[in-house]
Formats: C-alpha cells, structure tokens, sequence
C-alpha cells in the first residue's frame, strides 16, 4: 500500500494574537515567543502531512526583519517544500497585522527539517511531495538546494573536528 498525503495538506495557516505574557524588556514580542510559534506550527503541518508525530531536526536562516507589538495578529503560513524518506522542509512565513490600522508587514520567514516518528521513536516513512504548481516546484527546488549547502557544511564541520582531534 502506497501512502499519499491528501490534497492541501501539505499547506498550515494559524494566526495568534499577540498578548502581553508574549513582551519582551522593551515591550515588543519576545523574539523567543515567535521561536516557539514557529516550532509549533512546523509541527502542526509536518504531523498533518505525514500522518505522524514528528520531531525538529533543525532551523534553518530565522531573521526578525521587524519587530511585532503586542495586540497585533501574527499569521504563520507554512507548506511542506521538500521531503525526504522520513524528513520534511516546512517553510513558514510570518506576517504581522495591525489590527487598528489594517497594516500588513512580513515579519520574518525561515525553514525548518521535521522528521517523522514511528511509535518507537524511530524515523517513519512520510508520503511523496506531489508539485502541482509553479509557486511548490520553485519551493522544492530552493529547498533542494538548502538542504545540499546543509549537507556540505555538515561535511565541512566534520572534517574540521576530525583534523582537530588529530584523525586526518
């Protein structure tokens, strides 16, 4: 049996409203706060996707472009970019909203590698990425390269330790 995740699942989108407990020092959203928002929704749209509990591998390039007042509405929009045998790029977009003013800014966007769990904690198996449009097959293949730098800069860091420690 072949599994297949169903149309429009490969795609998540929560708005929060941003509350005082979420403030930093000076008063804006505590960038920690939004780190926690982010994780969470990676979660929301990995697990519906694979049909899976799913864990956070890693978190690729987050930059707070802007800072976000509490009392707005922040809306995280996510989409599976690329999967792998057991992993998944979920790609979120972050846009803050004055609610009085009806102003939208793009906060923030960045990636992270979500993995899939069997019920023993080990990697479980998720459905193939089926690109439909021109919008997913640009997002697969950013992804694709990604997750070849990643790659090279694991192998890179390897090296480096191993030639420290002597071994090469």
């Amino acid at each position: 049996m072949t599994e297949h995740a169903l149309p429009g699942q490969h795609e998540l989108t929560m708005t929060v409203l941003m509350t005082p407990d979420m403030a930093n020092f000076s008063g804006k959203v505590h960038g920690g706060a939004i780190m926690k928002k982010l994780d969470e929704v990676a979660y929301a749209c990995a697990s519906r996707y694979s049909g899976h509990y799913v864990v956070t591998l890693s978190v690729d390039q987050v930059r707070f472009k802007q800072p976000i007042q509490v009392g707005e509405l922040v809306t995280f929009l996510a989409s599976i970019n690329h999967v792998g045998s057991s992993s998944m790029e979920v790609g979120i977009k972050v846009v803050a909203e004055n609610i009085q003013d009806k102003l939208l800014r793009h906060t923030n966007s960045c990636y992270l590698t979500m993995v899939a769990v069997d019920p023993q904690g080990k990697p479980a198996s998720v459905p193939p990425l089926v690109l439909n449009t021109d919008e997913q097959r640009l997002r697969h293949e950013r992804a694709t390269l990604r997750k070849e730098r990643r790659k090279k800069a694991e192998e890179e860091e390897r090296q480096a330790r191993a030639e420290h420690r002597g071994e090469i």
